[in-house]
């Protein structure tokens, strides 16, 4: 471990002192300087040299400072003879960006992804992708961790009697169904149409939810738009409340106002991938800091990330033995 230096840009320091801590190293120290002219300047203040450098940076607003930081953060690194240069984004905020569904609009994730391996990343580690595909963007190895196993053991030891897991969209459902088999519980999805970014329609819901308790489970909630439509489907269709969960709680605009004001919303549990709003003390915060150090520590080690999750994730461990015929 004494080959692994780590450093940490701006956007969650926090996070990469907890993943220090994890890993037994120091959090080496870097200079961010801001011009006149509005250009970023990085200095590491470190030795790289032969080094494995880790640089720690989720993608979360201000976005494009945070990406200009990683940016040339990875290029200084590459510059000063690193051994190698991995990218530690627990928050990949363009995986979002991840198809053409309009005209003439571009494919933000591959593009980040590209701009990552000419900065000179040789890997990039994350955390639960907007969409599966986006792994397929990077042409470097990327290490695609999940946080359902950390967001289940909220849970667990609670009585469960009349508990389902809500997805709420069929495209989340097939993450929805994986997270209900931990809990043993059943599970449903809402029928849900985005009209724009902080305005969606649900106009279904697949699945029994009468006279039971919710756990709504999203990748991501920014606005909380969908989860606020999503709850007044819930409420007609009988549900009696919603603990709400996600992997990434970024909570922008009217985010912490809806949800923690909702009538039928009992908790919302999130992770540390993004710093947590200082103004929502009740926000229940699971940290993800110790899966990050062990991937670190695995793959400094050359050792399976995957098996991380073996029993929690068939999608990010190898395959489950096949069934006897």
């Amino acid at each position: 471990m004494s080959e692994i230096v780590v450093f940490s840009g701006s956007a969650h320091r926090t996070l990469a002192e907890k993943i220090c801590s994890e890993l037994g190293q120091p959090l080496s120290q870097s200079d961010t300087v801001r011009f006149s002219n509005d250009c970023l300047q990085i200095q590491l203040l470190a030795n790289c040299r032969k080094k494995d450098v880790y640089i720690i940076q989720p993608l979360v607003p201000p976005t494009q400072d945070h990406l200009m930081e990683l940016l040339l953060m990875i290029d200084a690194a590459r510059g000063a003879s690193a051994a190698s240069v991995t990218a530690v984004i627990p928050h990949y905020a363009y995986a979002r960006s991840d198809k053409k569904d309009a005209s003439r609009i571009s494919i933000g994730g591959r593009l980040v992804a590209d701009m990552l391996s000419t900065a000179g990343a040789d890997r990039v580690v994350t955390m639960t992708l907007h969409a599966p595909q986006v792994h397929g963007f990077f042409s470097t190895a990327v290490d695609h961790l999940t946080a359902i196993g950390e967001l289940a053991d909220h849970y667990r030891g609670r009585d469960l009697t009349d508990v389902v897991v809500v997805s709420p969209d069929l495209g989340n459902a097939k993450t929805a169904s994986l997270f209900a088999r931990l809990l043993g519980v059943p599970v449903a999805a809402g029928s849900k149409q985005r009209q724009a970014d902080d305005k969606v329609v649900i106009d279904a819901i697949v699945g029994d939810v009468a006279g039971k308790t919710a756990i709504v489970l999203d990748d991501e909630i920014a606005t909380g738009g969908s989860i606020v439509e999503l709850m007044d489907k819930l409420e007609e269709e009988g549900c009696r409340s919603a603990s709400v969960a996600c992997t990434h709680g970024l909570f922008t605009g009217k985010a912490v106002e809806r949800l923690r004001n909702h009538p039928s919303i009992t908790e919302v549990v999130t992770t540390d991938t993004v710093p947590p709003p200082a103004d929502w003390p009740e926000l229940q915060v699971r940290t993800v800091s110790r899966l990050f150090a062990e991937a670190i520590a695995r793959i400094h080690a050359g050792e399976s990330v995957s098996s991380l999750f073996d029993g929690v994730d068939p999608a990010h461990a190898p395959p489950q033995p096949k069934l006897p015929l």
